[in-house]
Formats: C-alpha cells, structure tokens, sequence
C-alpha cells in the first residue's frame, strides 16, 4: 500500500470521531435508545451514530477527490436510512414484503433502505469508475457490502469483526480501508461486552465505508466476484427471513435485538 501516511490518518481520524461522539452520546439516558439484545441484556444504540460519523469524519481525509465523494456520500446515505429503520422499522421482513408494500402505496422502512442506499451505491460507484459496467458492478458491491455488515448483526462483535476482516483485505489498495478499521476498533470493545450494539445505522454506514474501499481497489474480476458474493448474501438473508417469518412467526431487525430477527432490506 502506498499511502501509508494517508492510511493511519483515515484510521485515527475515523477511531477518534467515532471515540468520542459515543463517550458523549453514553452521557444520555434515552429509551430510545435502547434494545434489548440476543440474550435480553439492556444495551445502547450509541454506537450506530458514532461510528457512522466516525467513518465520515475518515472518508473527509482521504486524497484522492473520488473515494472522498464517494465514501461521504455513501456512509451518509447508509447512515440516514439505516437510522431511519432503527426508529422507524415494522415487522415486515425481507425485499419481497417490502416491496409488496411499496407497490400497494405504503413506504416502509425497509423500501427506504433499499432505494435509498442502493441508489447511493449506484452513484459512488459512478464516481469511483470510469467504464459503465464497471460502473454498475462497484454500485452493487458498494451497497451490497453495506448490506452485509448489517446481515450479520446478530451477535457481539460480529458486524465489527466482518467489517475489519473485509478491511484488513484492501488495505494494501489504498487508504480507504483505514476508515471503516477505525471506527470498528473504537466501539469494539463495547460491542463485544454487550454494552451496546451498532443498530442498521452504524452497520450500513461502516458497511458502505467498507464497500467504497474494496469496489475502488478492485479491477473487472473482483467487481464481478464482489457482486456474485454480496448478491448470493442477499438471496441467503432474504431465504433466511423468510424462513423465519414462517417458522416462528415473529417480526425482525437487523441488529440483535430481540425479538427482532434479521432483516435482509
């Protein structure tokens, strides 16, 4: 990787934003943000937003005009419509209910985040390449990442171990990677001690962050290998929801709260 400097900068940056907006959104007591987890533990939704301008706050120092624009604009779209959900999302699971919805009039939360972070991913993927297919492939594996990191929100620690791995793996193509690394590490801790979880906010945000620096170091080959692997994790949450809608019959989220189960839109 040839931008070390511009690497450490992009991780302490996201790792100190990140850092210190959750040191003070923990000052406050708000039910709202509040979940009960995957073992009906009391934990804080603080990290969502924290990481989600932490990785901002990254995606601001990095040289290259392209991933910059790229990064804000898709970390702050996954940010807004992942929020979005964690306020307002139902118990409908799965794009087909979704879209089912949106057809009969009705826009839902999961409609929101599957226009809206899509076609946020569609446009840093614009700005990212220059061929039009190439284009389209960096779009998908942009917002599909993002859905990814929110797929596996369902334990401590997972949502953030994904996105450092995924991270770790481009580093050595650019600086870009650096920003979703810092802001996993800075809530890691906290994660993995049940202390607080990063909701579809934060997951989407550090998800788009993490898919801005994999489709801008990729050439044709992992564009179209990215794609096929976060296209073949959608069709699993979506089978996964689904499954679980009619096994057990109860609503979800993304993010380990119960009795909220996974949400693939």
């Amino acid at each position: 990787m040839a931008d070390v400097a511009g690497a450490i900068r992009a991780f302490g940056v996201a790792g100190v934003v990140t850092r210190g907006v959750y040191a003070a959104l923990r000052t406050r007591r708000d039910a709202r943000f509040e979940r009960r987890n995957y073992a009906g533990r009391t934990v804080d939704l603080y990290s969502g937003p924290a990481v989600a301008l932490g990785a901002l706050a990254g995606c601001a120092t990095l040289s290259t005009p392209r991933a910059r624009a790229a990064g804000v604009l898709a970390v702050g779209a996954g940010a807004l419509c992942g929020a979005y959900d964690d306020v307002r999302g139902d118990h409908r699971r799965g794009f087909r209910a979704h879209l089912a919805a949106l057809r009969g009039g009705e826009v839902t939360s999961g409609a929101v985040k599957l226009t809206g972070i899509g076609g946020a991913g569609l446009a840093a993927g614009a700005l990212l390449k220059e061929r039009p297919l190439d284009k389209v492939l960096a779009g998908i594996v942009v917002a599909g990442t993002a859905h990814l990191v929110n797929l596996v929100d369902l334990r401590p620690g997972r949502a953030t171990g994904v996105v450092l791995a995924l991270g770790a793996s481009g580093l050595r193509r650019g600086a870009a990677a650096a920003v979703p690394m810092g802001a996993a590490v800075a809530v890691l801790a906290d994660d993995l001690g049940e202390r607080t979880m990063i909701g579809d906010g934060g997951a989407h945000a550090v998800g788009a962050a993490v898919g801005v620096a994999l489709a801008g170091g990729w050439g044709r080959g992992g564009l179209v290998a990215g794609a096929v692997g976060v296209l073949g994790a959608a069709a699993w949450g979506e089978w996964r929801a689904v499954r679980c809608a009619a096994g057990a019959g109860v609503g979800g989220g993304a993010s380990r709260a119960v009795p909220r189960a996974p949400d693939p839109s």
